[in-house]
This record gives structure tokens, C-alpha cells and sequence, in this order.
């Protein structure tokens, strides 16, 4: 199994980026999806998920709002579109797969993980 993320990169204050997350070795209909991410002295943070089983999504308070989840299953890759971007937004992005029924998963729980793309936002 691996999951390849990318789309990261530098970006002003206010600007957009979207991050994908192409699968391979596994079938995104069996399992949640996640984003996270984690700066620099910080806690790994979820940003996002989605169930593939039936298309639940949880979004924290943190984000909701400026960040959106979504699955293409033909390509078998995930994506994170984020608006309106904050320089507190600056980490590395994470997303992972889990295989388990809890809702939503906590980042314990996931059995695969991408390597990460970072983002920093300028001020």
C-alpha cells in the first residue's frame, strides 16, 4: 500500500492550494480517508475526513469552512482543496487510510500514511 501525496508549496495569505493523494495497493471503497497535519512544535492535527463506505464527512472547527474534502474513486485519489489560507495553516499535510468502523477515526487509528507535502503560508 501507498499513498503519494502532493500539491504543496508556498502561498500568500489569503490564497488556495489544493492537495491530492493518489492510493495504490488498496481500494478506496473499504476504507476512511484522512487529512492531517502537523507544524512545526505542534500536535499532529485532523483537518479532515471521509468515509468511502457512504460518504460521511467530518470537518473540525478549525478549518470548516475554508477546507473540503473529496474522493475521486476512478482515480483512486484524494483531495484537499484549502481556501483562504492562514499563515497558522503552515505544516506538513498528511493523508492516511484507515480500514476500522469508528467515526471519525483518531489518527492512532489509520494503517497507512502518505510521506507528507508541506505548506507554508506567507504573511
Amino acid at each position: 500500500v501507498q499513498l503519494v501525496e502532493s500539491g504543496g508549496g508556498l502561498v500568500q495569505a489569503g490564497g488556495s492550494l489544493r492537495l491530492s493523494c493518489v492510493a495504490s495497493g488498496l481500494a478506496f471503497d473499504d476504507y476512511v480517508i484522512g487529512w492531517f497535519r502537523q507544524g512545526a512544535g505542534k500536535d499532529r492535527e485532523g483537518v479532515s475526513s471521509i468515509s468511502s463506505r457512504d460518504g460521511r464527512i467530518y470537518t473540525p472547527d478549525s478549518v470548516k469552512g475554508r477546507f473540503t474534502i473529496s474522493l475521486d474513486r476512478a482515480k483512486n485519489t484524494a483531495y484537499l482543496q484549502m481556501n483562504r489560507l492562514t499563515p497558522e495553516d503552515t505544516a506538513v499535510y498528511y493523508c492516511a487510510a484507515e480500514y476500522g468502523m469508528s467515526w471519525p477515526p483518531h489518527w492512532t487509528e489509520y494503517d497507512y500514511w502518505g510521506q507528507g507535502t508541506p505548506v507554508t503560508v506567507s504573511s
